[in-house]
């Protein structure tokens, strides 16, 4: 234990000097996060992105990241706030939070309301369906071939978005606040589908949160889908000196086999660790 905490210890002396010497783009936001040895912290909750466990701690893929992450920036105080989906975005630009970890995905429209973090994790999108499918889902397509179907989304996640850019009506929409009122609404036949992430829909099989119904890989990527799912911390667009700081911190983490091990413990397999997003087209961010 003391040769880790040297080690630790040695980690974040060389990322916080590395901080001093890097040049940065003049704001004080890093500064002052450091200064209050606190930082805030937005999240949702969708598991494996982020959840509370039993013990009352804020868990999954972007807050355990992000611990990792502001350890190395010699930062120890976190104040999390909970919220539903929709309202993250929102509180960032009003300084209610200073950082969004909540598997926030990346697209062209939410970069122009925030500054992204390096990407931490690549997704594909999944259909959540009774267990018979009895409408034989396989494929984004099929949503639009079947337009009697209701579909359940998360309100203002990427999902809603993807299925208007496919011409899927936005009646045939049903939004919900988070992803379990998105089960229960196929649970009982409120939704015949609902489309969320594969990691998402994974984690609801395996917990049992999801009873009677079956997780359905997306047997083709549309070109509309290409760029889905590539997951990063946000941040306010006047705090690039703070995200400058978090990222050179994340750059030895992400992708380390520490940060696998994490990934893969949270049901995420190797497809959707953050090298695959080099071996993606180009998507603007």
């Amino acid at each position: 234990m003391p040769f880790a905490r040297t080690t630790l210890l040695l980690i974040a002396a060389a990322v916080l000097l590395g901080m001093l010497l890097w040049p940065r783009s003049g704001d004080d936001s890093f500064d002052r996060i450091l200064d209050a040895d606190s930082i805030r912290i937005g999240y949702a909750i969708e598991p494996p992105y982020a959840f509370v466990d039993g013990d009352g701690e804020v868990m999954g893929e972007s807050p355990e990241v992000a611990r990792r992450i502001l350890s190395r920036l010699g930062i120890e105080r976190i104040s999390w706030y909970q919220m539903q989906f929709d309202e993250l975005i929102p509180a960032l630009q009003t300084g209610r939070i200073d950082v969004i970890a909540a598997g926030l995905f990346v697209t062209p429209a939410r970069a122009e309301r925030v500054l992204f973090s390096r990407k931490t994790f690549r997704a594909a999108p999944a259909l959540l369906v009774p267990d018979t499918n009895p409408h034989g889902l396989a494929s984004l397509l099929d949503l639009q071939r079947h337009p009697e179907l209701k579909i359940a989304v998360l309100e203002g996640a990427v999902e809603e978005s993807l299925l208007v850019d496919l011409h899927v009506s936005p009646s045939r929409l049903i939004r919900v606040p988070d992803a379990r009122t998105g089960y229960a609404a196929v649970g009982s036949g409120l939704a015949d589908a609902m489309l969320l992430s594969a990691p998402s829909l994974r984690w609801c099989i395996r917990h049992g949160t999801c009873p009677h119904a079956a997780l359905i890989q997306m047997s083709e990527r549309s070109s509309e889908a290409r760029c889905y799912g590539r997951g990063a911390f946000a941040f306010r667009r006047s705090d690039s000196g703070l995200a400058e700081a978090w990222n050179e911190a994340a750059r030895t983490y992400l992708g380390s086999t520490e940060h696998l091990d994490l990934l893969s413990g949270l049901g995420f397999g190797p497809a959707e660790s953050p090298a695959t997003i080099d071996t993606e087209p180009d998507c603007d961010d």
